[in-house]
């Protein structure tokens, strides 16, 4: 037998290692075909997504499309590896979960951006496997429950963004393990306060965002470790204390600091040198503003309105030179109007009102020609406006209301061509209205009353924007508007003046009404004509689009809810009358027990039997309903989700037991449970959820619709706003018209000019709802004393003593509750201000409600009048 030789050894070993070099390539392969086939398999739970645009859809994911993973939309591979190296699926409008993502599968990956999509449940502790991540952004999901601590296993994690979900729990100290991170965005979460002291530093670190996060804290001392700090935003939460000397020292590189909205106190930060944008409003910083804040020779924007400084507007201030942008509002400052301020010849928006200060009105503004706002207003000013702000040639807004400014108004202002807001009002001032002032062709709003002014209007002077005229308690004679009879407003004595013409005006009104009635019936038949055409095809398209709904069972419903629409439907007898608990101009609401206990309400909104509702609409509509469905405040009713079924829209809100306000305003409860301290708790959490929904929302969001009937009670009579978004629904040539703007008694004045719906329509609103709570009925005769053009009616209103004019059924309120009520009547009576721009936002409203100390009554409460009020 022949004997066979075996192999050299050193042979063996290289055909060994031969074998071993090709499992790579046979390795990665395979990989690759894993990777998509794990991809299909997450696509599989994604929701259907009816908006995705068509150039981005996901339909490259495909069984037929294996061996082409690196050309899938939003992969990006590896050249070497042919595996996927990005995953960026940001804007997409996915509804899913990270549950079914096989993170093992996907170890080489270094990015991944899942950002703006509807991606909810929790974070998987297994994402901490993928250790090459040097991107992870998670932003505006729907992500909730708690960080995992397993996120610090990504040591080389540059960028991290968990911002805008509903993460809850502590920040886990081991996030600050990520040595090499630089971008850090915690914020808009509802995050707990962490042990601060167990954070270490993080050298690399150059952004860091908490806004909006639910802390409530003292000033976290890991930052001052943070020493690469460029941009640092704690706004929007309840961090309380003074700020570490530490942060002044070690974070010389910041260049944005954004402190806004929470109770910081002590003395105000300002020993940045690179300092570009200082935002500390709404805090409890006291004392003075410091002098050494002119060596922020970078900074641009300041704004420190809302807070307790006091003493004097440094001059030093004139050395920031780069300033665009100061806010000093609502201080307590006090003295002159530093000169040096005219070195500022950058600044666009000057805001100094609502403070003590009491000197006059520096010349040297003038040399700020590129403002575009200032205002003065509510302070002690005294002596002339300065003739050199007729320089301002870009000026758009000037208040300087409530001073003691005297003599006349000068002529040089109507050079500020560019004004379109301009209130000289509850001031001193006298002489004659200047001819000049006819240069003023934007002008929009002008209020000249509570003056000394005399003489007679200038017949050259035609403003044709006007919308707010004012020029009431002034000293004008009864021939102050002839030959200008197109400008008669409210000023003193102006009746006999304005009928001087009433004979033309007859034979103008016999002419035009017989050719303007012929012509408003022509054209409301060619309308009719016209709109029952465009119906027929409305309909059938909301018909069409209303059966591409009813696909789905149910649509954008939360992810905490257990129950579908069909038991909601089986619970209320498909909408039988026996469950109806309400009824408005635009649906019913349902009353639905569950078989599991849990009860939920129904509104029905009618869609194919109402010309109201144009099919363009429904689209925009489900995104609203989109956008509400993540709205998570404890003041704003939960929207648990929406259906259409046979040619209606379904809204699905929890159910509250208490009802409106309304009804326990006008009730019994308004009397044995509705006292003082609930009344102020209540207006105080309706102006939370309309803060949240202006200020915290992206995009902002308006209610449209505040009224007593529109604000729910819980059981403890916390406030919920509720019944808002359907308003998008309704055309603008629609029977039902008035639902765009909200409900009569409740609507913004601006409305019936404009029918432009801003955020400063719901402040309004909420100053009525606050008055009616307060009162005990609709403050209807306050809100036409606003409007009215009877100075009488305004000044007999403004002499009211505030105790007649609360609710008799409740005895007086006193001690600290009188102060609470004063607050809340001051507030609600700034907030139904005629002119838009003069009314606070709700921020500030809200944060003046929940301020920890109440300010003193000016006098007994018992002698305070409604004019008063007004001037707190």
């Amino acid at each position: 037998m022949k004997r066979v030789q075996k192999p050299p050894p050193f042979l063996l070993l290289l055909l060994h290692i031969f074998f071993l070099s090709l499992l790579p390539l046979k390795a990665a392969t395979s990989s690759s075909r894993t990777q998509a086939k794990a991809l299909i398999h997450w696509k599989s739970s994604f929701h259907n997504s009816s908006s995705l645009p068509p150039h981005d859809d996901l339909n490259s994911w495909s069984l037929t499309n294996l061996d082409n993973l690196c050309n899938w939309t939003g992969i990006v591979c590896d050249h070497n590896t042919k595996t996927v190296a990005q995953i960026d699926l940001s804007n997409f409008n996915i509804t899913a979960t990270l549950i079914q993502f096989n993170f093992t599968t996907f170890l080489n990956l270094t990015q991944f951006i899942l950002y703006n999509n509807y991606f909810r449940g929790p974070i998987p502790s297994a994402i901490g496997n993928l250790s090459k991540l040097t991107t992870l952004d998670l932003g505006y999901n729907n992500f909730g429950e708690e960080i995992p601590a397993e996120i610090a296993n990504l040591t080389e994690l540059g960028y991290l963004s968990f911002y805008g979900n509903y993460l809850r729990g502590t920040i886990p100290y081991q996030l600050s393990n990520l040595q090499k991170v630089q971008f850090l965005h915690l914020g808009g979460n509802y995050l707990e306060t962490a042990d601060w002291s167990v954070f270490s530093g993080m050298p690399s670190l150059t952004y860091l965002d908490f806004s909006w996060a639910s802390l409530d804290s003292e000033f976290p001392e890991f930052i001052s470790k943070c020493s690469n700090l460029t941009f640092l935003d704690l706004s929007q939460n309840a961090f309380t204390g003074q700020i570490p000397e530490l942060v002044f020292t070690n974070l010389g590189k910041l260049e944005y600091l954004n402190l806004t909205s929470n109770s910081f106190q002590g003395p105000l930060p300002s020993n940045f040198p690179k300092l570009k944008h200082l935002h500390s409003a709404e805090n409890n910083f006291s004392g003075p503003i410091p002098e050494d804040i002119g060596q922020l020779r970078e900074l641009q924007y300041l704004d420190l309105r809302n807070n307790f400084l006091n003493s004097s507007i440094p001059s030093e201030l004139g050395l920031c030179t780069n300033l665009t942008y100061l806010n000093l509002t609502s201080n307590h400052l006090e003295g002159k109007i530093p000169s040096s301020i005219g070195q500022l010849r950058e600044l666009q928006h000057l805001d100094l009102q609502m403070n003590s200060l009491d000197s006059s009105i520096p010349s040297e503004l003038g040399f700020c020609t590129n403002l575009t706002y200032l205002d003065l207003s509510s302070n002690h000013l005294e002596g002339k406006i300065p003739s050199s702000i007729g320089q301002l040639r870009e000026l758009q807004n000037l208040y300087l209301q409530m001073n003691s400014l005297n003599s006349s108004i000068p002529s040089e202002l109507g050079f500020c061509f560019s004004l379109t807001y301009l209130d000289l009002s509850r001031n001193q001032l006298s002489g004659s209205i200047p001819l000049t002032l006819s240069n003023l062709a934007h002008i929009q709003s002008l209020d000249l009353s509570n003056n000394n002014l005399n003489g007679s209007f200038p017949t050259e002077i035609a403003f044709p924007l006007l919308g707010n005229f004012y020029l009431s308690q002034n000293n004008f004679t009864y021939n102050t508007f002839v030959g200008n009879s197109d400008l008669c407003r409210d000023a003193r004595g102006l009746s006999r003046a304005c009928n001087s013409k009433k004979n033309n005006r007859k034979v103008i009104i016999g002419v035009l009404v017989p050719v303007c009635g012929i012509s408003v019936v022509a054209i409301t038949i060619a309308l009719i004509l016209m709109f029952h055409k465009k119906t027929k095809c409305a309909l059938k398209k909301i018909n069409s689009t209303a059966q591409n709904f009813e696909n789905f069972v149910s649509m954008i419903l939360q992810e905490e809810v257990k129950f579908t629409f069909g038991e909601v439907v089986k619970a209320i007898d498909d909408f039988h009358e026996k469950y109806c608990i309400g009824k408005g101009g635009f649906g019913r609401v349902y009353k639905a027990e569950l078989l599991s206990g849990q009860v939920v309400a129904v509104k029905r909104l009618n869609m194919s039997d109402s010309n109201d509702i144009p099919a363009i609409n429904l689209q925009s509509f489900e995104n609203e309903i989109r956008t509400l469905t993540n709205v998570r405040h404890k003041n704003i009713i939960r929207l648990y989700g929406f259906c259409s079924r046979r040619g209606c829209i379904f809204l699905l809100y929890e159910y509250l037991e208490r009802g409106s306000l309304g009804k326990a305003l006008y009730g019994v409860e308004g009397v044995t449970e509705l006292g003082w301290a609930t009344r102020v708790k209540v207006v105080k959490g309706l102006a939370h959820a309309l803060s949240y929904l202006h200020h915290d929302c992206s995009p902002p969001i308006v209610h449209r619709d505040v009224t007593v009937n529109n604000v729910l009670l819980e059981s403890d009579f916390e406030a919920r706003l509720s019944d808002f978004g359907t308003a998008r629904l309704i055309s603008a040539n629609s029977s039902n018209w008035t639902h765009i703007v909200g409900s009569f008694g409740y609507m913004a004045p601006e409305l019936a000019l404009t029918m432009r719906v801003r955020d400063k329509c719901d402040v309004y609103s909420f100053g009525v709802v606050a008055l009616e709570v307060m009162m005990g009925r609709h403050p209807g005769d306050l809100l036409e004393s606003q409007l009215s053009e009877s100075s009488k009616s305004m000044e007999d209103n403004a002499e009211l003593l505030l105790k007649d004019v609360l609710d008799q059924r409740l005895e007086a309120p006193s001690n600290e509750l009188a102060k609470a009520v004063v607050l809340v009547m001051s507030l609600a009576l700034g907030c139904i201000r005629t002119r838009p721009g003069s009314r606070p936002t709700m921020l500030y409203v809200a944060q003046k409600l929940s301020a920890h100390s109440l300010p003193s009554l000016p006098e007994p409460f018992g002698m305070l009048t409604l004019n008063k009020l007004m001037g707190i």
